[in-house]
């Protein structure tokens, strides 16, 4: 594969390289050498799960690696302890030392779906920042100026506003630039809201005497709603462990003007052919519905198999063409330990039935309409129910549970 083919590869769903021609360069010279090239991507790990936005650029790193060159993964157990200020309109909360510990050990755990184990050094930011001395510190911030960190849109808006900005906020770009010093990284990559991060790992590489790095940065992929970003707290979210059938699922909520969005970010589809579909959406030719089926099985043969994809959308279609319930579904056993006075909290049974991933997620499941019993839709979130036994409850469109009642 010559240079310029791999450039193409590495540009799609790509708006910005920050210097392109730097990156072609650094291809170049990968090629003539036989050097690969290090892929930096640092990991705060803020949560516990892995989902398809995050994907997006763990996606790209793997399009490195099939290229030929090496990912250097660096999970911020140190940086996660100060909270990434991008984008947010307030300070933070600094997570304790036990829960970054256990939201690491999950990332960890899925790394592996997408990325090639054997070129992937995986590392924590805790083994050099937790080592410097308050006088490296001064040393290194000694390179950048006040003026240079207060750039940022969310610390002038902060600022603007009132809003408090924490000293220990203006040190985060530092952290993150300098763990592109420690790993020598030729390339960067993070979504478009690392902008500032990632630019300040070129400053201070250069500061430090060696070649910067390139910034490549990828949109944001829209969650569920299509509006907000895809995000676990908002329970606008695909995780890669989803199960086919709710993996499919959910991609068909998705509202119709996304899909080109997650063709390209989230799909192997080559290129002209999701321009075909886009035209074809356009034109009236293709249904929205095909276009969704088809974007939903692709999605789903990434994380699982082909037999899955096939397997899941039959089911869909089998449910919502006929509007049948699942031949097979999960039990859901009370008894009276989660029982009291024969009745439970319909919140409390969709949180124990895993139907949510937390309590504001399934008040907002009950909220949207998204929850029913036999096929009667329940909608106020401080209702109970006294359920009998075999009762099917379901949540959103493919989730389904027979409740089971000792």
């Amino acid at each position: 594969m010559t240079v310029e083919e791999q450039f193409e590869i590495i540009k799609r769903g790509v708006p910005d390289i920050v210097p392109e021609e730097e990156l072609l360069a650094k291809l170049k010279k990968s090629h003539q050498t036989g050097q690969p090239l290090r892929i930096k991507l640092g990991i705060d790990p803020t949560a516990s799960d892995i989902h398809i936005g995050f994907a997006v650029v763990l996606r790209k790193m793997r399009q490195f690696q099939d290229l030929g060159h090496h990912v250097v993964l660096i999970v911020g157990d140190f940086t996660a302890s100060i909270g990434d200020p991008s984008g947010k309109s307030e300070t933070r909360p600094m997570l304790s030392a036990e829960q970054i510990k256990a939201n690491a050990e999950t990332f960890a755990s899925q790394f592996w779906l997408i990325l090639d184990k054997s070129k992937t050094t995986v590392t924590f930011n805790g083994d050099w920042l937790g080592k410097m001395s308050f006088a490296d510190v001064v040393r290194e911030t000694s390179r950048v100026t006040v003026a240079r960190i207060l750039e940022r849109d969310d610390f002038q808006n902060r600022l603007a506003e009132g809003r408090p900005v924490g000293l220990h906020e203006l040190l985060y770009p530092i952290a993150q630039a300098l763990d592109s010093v420690e790993v020598r990284a030729d390339v960067e990559v993070g979504g478009s809201d690392q902008r500032f991060n990632i630019l300040m790992g070129r400053d201070l590489q250069e500061a430090n005497g060696m070649e910067a790095q390139v910034g490549l940065f990828l949109p944001i992929l829209p969650g569920l709603d299509g509006v907000q970003k895809m995000s676990k707290s908002l329970g606008n979210y695909v995780a890669v462990t989803d199960e086919p059938n709710d993996m499919f699922g959910k991609i068909m909520s998705i509202p119709d003007d996304v899909m080109g969005e997650y063709y390209t970010l989230c799909t192997d589809v080559p290129i002209d052919e999701i321009e075909t579909i886009k035209s074809e959406l356009a034109s009236g030719d293709m249904h929205p519905m095909d276009a969704k089926k088809r974007l939903a099985r692709e999605i789903v043969t990434i994380y699982h198999s082909d037999e899955a994809g096939s397997a899941a959308q039959a089911e869909f279609e089998r449910i919502f063409s006929s509007r049948e319930i699942p031949k097979d579904m999960p039990e859901i056993v009370l008894d009276q330990t989660n029982l009291t006075d024969g009745s439970i909290r319909l919140v409390k049974l969709i949180s124990a039935a895993g139907m949510a991933s937390s309590s504001s997620e399934a008040r907002r499941l009950i909220q949207s309409g998204a929850v029913s019993i036999d096929s009667e839709k329940l909608t106020d979130v401080m209702g109970e129910i006294t359920p009998t036994d075999g009762q099917v409850l379901r949540v959103g469109k493919l989730k389904f549970a027979k409740l089971r009642v000792f």
